[in-house]
């Protein structure tokens, strides 16, 4: 995979936790003086540290299991496993990762695990 399609993906990333975290705060008054409490960071590093109990209380389930599929996804452009499936271990399509830039599982993997989870 390009150096530069990965590096327009770790972007893609950052700025899509941000605004996650930037929502959360806007919409969640316990969590933005969680924020407000905190050591001056750039927001993307608050999310990006482990996020503690009382954190973790006032964010949505949703919301959670978007910002750990974010993390890993940096995680694996960082070790230089992203854009392979965890299922079957094929590259996953660009076109996949700029819709879902997040993407686990190729769409043939994960259709098939959807119809499994029924």
């Amino acid at each position: 995979m390009e150096s530069d399609f990965k590096e327009r993906m770790n972007e893609a990333l950052l700025k899509l936790k941000e605004e996650i975290i930037n929502n959360l705060i806007s919409e969640n008054d316990s969590f933005k003086s969680l924020v407000e409490d905190m050591d001056p960071k750039d927001v993307v590093d608050i999310a990006a540290d482990d996020i503690d109990r009382k954190m973790l209380e006032t964010v949505s389930a949703q919301d959670i299991k978007r910002l750990k599929l974010i993390d890993a996804a940096l995680s694996r452009i960082q070790n230089n496993r992203y854009g392979v499936c965890m299922k079957c271990g094929k590259k996953i399509p660009e076109e996949r990762l700029e819709a879902i830039p997040y993407a686990l599982m190729c769409i043939s993997c994960k259709t098939s695990d959807e119809r499994m989870n029924r």
